[in-house]
């Protein structure tokens, strides 16, 4: 190749400019923020976000950034990690499945904090979200097959587009962006044993590592720290080791290897990662999500929930329910551990048990994975009886549909069955706005008041007047001023509760 593809993708994400991105994928990067920052209110009191925060509130150092819904300031890339990790955490973010999975969202608290030390604007910030969705997205289709077919997990990517997100809004050079790339793609390849099996918090939290682990490789970059260019398609590279590549002469060197669904044949494509850049936007191709639970899921909620409601199934009429699906799907989710989730981690990863709370509670909501109704005996009642069907038919048709078919028979002998080829939040039957707004509202309902709720998605729409700065800061305005006006409504209990109130 003439021209490596990390300077390829450096030129386009440095001389992209706010101005020559159509206004409709602008809108579209705002709705993904709004979503995010929804998602990252829903998770502000998750365990492992806890655990990160109390970890690097301890460390201190300099006050770069916020931290999202509570306003606390901690350096850069340590908000990077735990913003990102809000988004992730209940795993209600965006998704994009191609031949690899990913979740672009958890790249946008990168430019976000990169916003706030460099003191941006919002316009670059959005600028940097649009390159995010357009190379996470991108990096979905190279490898053939995807890296998760391969058994490593898709964090493997993330590493190589933070530096990117990072970059752009730092404001890097071709050649600083290019060593930004080349750093952080050189260290933080991720296996796939946090998706596979018994889940832990490490599940929701290896890609945000990737995306702390690009914003420190773009401030190096920036220092002027420089690392392998050919990162990518160089000797000992990432397509060499990945197989399937001849770094020698630069070209497809197909081989045959045994993967997580079987034999098959390992190269890349690299038109995808690069052809036609700035010509169509990857983000309008992206999926939202309308349950807080692992991706391959959604179609199959939706098939159960259609059929229940639909037909007015009680769980203890149920004799059994069928789940045909794709192979992947049948791996990741129903081996044995899914049968006996243990964690909100495993369970929202299980599809006997996102069936089984379907079924009982005819929703999917964030409270289906507390402990309390992890404990619920109903569910477990009903679980045995979800069972996953493979299809090959319906293999072949993924990833461009995600078919579902439901099948439930009753003890009186009844069958019912519903088929969907994709769920709610797809781009051919995305989220509304009202769809979105009732999400943010059901996610910030602990530390917002409808009119808070209201002063965010106005300040997400009209944010690129403003900048990183003062967006973070009136973003948490909202969330602390309700706080304050709880905890002074507590005193005043308080007080009244013991010597009434004085006047």
């Amino acid at each position: 190749m003439q021209k490596s593809i990390s300077r390829t993708i450096s030129e386009f994400a440095v001389n992209l400019k706010y101005e020559e991105i159509p206004p409709e994928v602008i809108y579209e990067a705002k709705r993904y923020l709004y979503d995010s920052i929804g998602c990252a209110h829903g998770a502000a009191k998750t365990k492992d976000v806890a655990i990160l925060k109390k970890l690097y509130k301890g460390m201190g150092g300099k006050p770069e950034a916020t931290l999202f819904v509570t306003g606390e300031k901690i350096p850069a890339v340590n908000a990077a990690l735990v913003n990102s990790l809000m988004v992730r955490s209940l795993d209600f973010n965006d998704i994009y499945w191609k031949e690899d999975p990913s979740h672009p969202s958890d790249l946008i608290p990168a430019a976000i904090a990169a916003g706030e030390l460099s003191n941006a604007s919002m316009k670059t910030v959005l600028t940097a979200i649009v390159l995010a969705y357009e190379f996470e997205q991108r990096i979905c289709l190279f490898a053939k097959p995807g890296l998760r077919e391969r058994k490593w997990h898709h964090a493997s990517l993330t590493q190589l587009v933070s530096p990117i997100v990072a970059g752009k809004v730092l404001g890097l050079t071709v050649d600083q962006m290019v060593n930004a790339i080349a750093i952080g793609g050189a260290h933080n390849f991720t296996i796939g044993c946090p998706t596979a099996g018994k889940l832990t918090m490490m599940k929701n939290t290896v890609d945000p590592m990737a995306v702390q682990s690009g914003v420190i490789a773009a401030l190096m970059a920036k220092n002027g720290f420089t690392g392998t260019e050919k990162v990518f398609e160089g000797k000992e590279g990432f397509m060499e080791c990945f197989g399937g590549w001849d770094s020698i002469n630069e070209i497809n060197k197909p081989v045959t290897m045994t993967g997580r669904e079987g034999e098959s044949e390992w190269s890349w494509d690299i038109d995808a990662l690069l052809g036609g850049l700035g010509e169509s936007w990857k983000i309008l191709e992206c999926s939202m999500k309308a349950f807080p639970t692992e991706a391959l899921t959604h179609t199959h909620i939706s098939a159960t929930l259609k059929t229940i409601i639909n037909n007015d199934i009680k769980y203890d009429k149920i004799e059994s329910v069928t789940v045909t699906t794709i192979a992947r799907a049948c791996d990741i989710l129903f081996d044995i551990s899914k049968y006996k989730p243990e964690s909100r981690e495993t369970a929202d990863h299980s599809l006997p048990y996102c069936i089984a709370a379907a079924i009982v509670d005819r929703k999917v909501t964030k409270e289906s994975f507390s402990e309390s109704k992890m404990k619920d005996p109903r569910i477990w009642e009903i679980i045995g009886k979800i069972k996953g069907e493979a299809s090959v038919e319906f293999g072949n048709m993924f990833p461009a549909k995600q078919p579902s078919k439901v099948l439930i028979r009753t003890k009186d002998g009844n069958e019912f069955s519903e088929y969907l080829e994709y769920p709610k939040g797809d781009p051919r039957e995305p989220m509304t706005m009202e769809d979105l707004e009732n999400k943010f509202a059901s996610l910030s309902l602990s530390f917002l008041s409808k009119n808070g709720q209201k002063k965010i998605k106005e300040l997400i729409f009209d944010c690129d007047k403003l900048s990183a700065r003062k967006f973070m800061n009136r973003l948490t305005e909202n969330t602390l001023s309700k706080k304050n006006k709880n905890d002074s409504s507590k005193k005043v209990k308080n007080v009244k509760g013991k010597k009434g109130i004085r006047r």
